[in-house]
């Protein structure tokens, strides 16, 4: 069965940065558009980046450009979210989504299967 699974969050202080990463299996990984969504408490999921299964496609929300880097390792089944300059607004459970059907998967913030999330705090 399909399975995503993060790791990498924790407790930051602002302008610090955190890596996280998602296993996959149960699919073949490198034939999959991968995600990253956050959703911060009270508020609806942000789609924050995504990556085509060959790398060539890479796509961010304004808010996190030039601060945040989406990569995949297809051999290890894995994604990655590199993220640098952390804010208080960052602040989020942070999960990894599969997409079947991209960009609408994008448009419409609906996946076909997501993990459980891994939670990033940033804080003083």
């Amino acid at each position: 069965q399909v399975q995503l699974v993060e790791s990498g969050g924790g407790l930051v202080q602002p302008g610090g940065s955190l890596r996280l990463s998602c296993a996959a299996s149960g699919f073949t990984f490198s034939n999959y558009h991968m995600n990253w969504v956050r959703q911060a408490p009270g508020k609806e999921p942000e789609w924050v980046a995504g990556i085509s299964g060959g790398r060539g496609s890479i796509r961010y929300v304004d808010s996190v450009k030039g601060r945040f880097t989406i990569s995949r390792d297809n051999f290890k089944n894995t994604l990655y979210l590199q993220m640098n300059n952390l804010k208080p607004e960052d602040t989020a459970l942070y999960y990894c989504a599969r997409c079947a059907d991209y960009p609408l998967c994008v448009i419409l913030g609906k996946f076909d299967f997501r993990g459980q999330g891994t939670q990033v705090t940033v804080s003083s």
